[in-house]
């Protein structure tokens, strides 16, 4: 699975802890960040519209606190997103909702923490089943 990154001037140095990290545990990474966002909105939109155009890929967004990226996230068709500052939710928020974005806060979540967070996500597949209904429900408000 692709991952793509980005982040904006806040999330920058987190970002680059996570991309280095998920490196290392060979998974596929796109930094659409190489240099930050000015502001959250850019970087998400940066990544919902890779996202969107590669359905087997994930995102994850970097801000200062994570819920500027979520919500405008949020605001693309077929994009789900979670603001994650722990690692059961995504591991969980992955398996249940489809989400294929999580949004995380460098201002709440320190590197140890960070890193597990994208570990628990990036390991997750989505179980499908009866939480479909769900994420299709999610897919018609936009």
């Amino acid at each position: 699975m692709k991952i793509y990154l980005s982040a904006d001037k806040d999330g920058f140095d987190l970002k680059e802890v996570v991309k280095a990290y998920l490196i290392e545990n060979d998974f596929n990474v796109v930094d659409l960040a190489e240099t930050p966002a000015e502001d959250f909105v850019e970087s998400a939109n940066n990544l919902a519209a890779k996202i969107t155009e590669d359905e087997t890929s994930a995102g994850i967004l970097i801000d200062a606190y994570g819920a500027g990226s979520f919500m405008a996230a949020t605001k693309h068709k077929g994009i789900v997103v979670a603001e994650i500052s722990e690692e059961w939710s995504a591991n969980m928020t992955r398996r249940h909702n489809n989400a294929r974005v999580i949004s995380i806060g460098s201002e709440i979540v320190g590197e140890g923490l960070a890193k597990s967070i994208v570990k628990a996500f990036a390991d997750s597949e989505y179980d499908g089943g009866r939480h479909q209904i769900r994420v299709d429900m999610l897919d018609a408000m936009c």
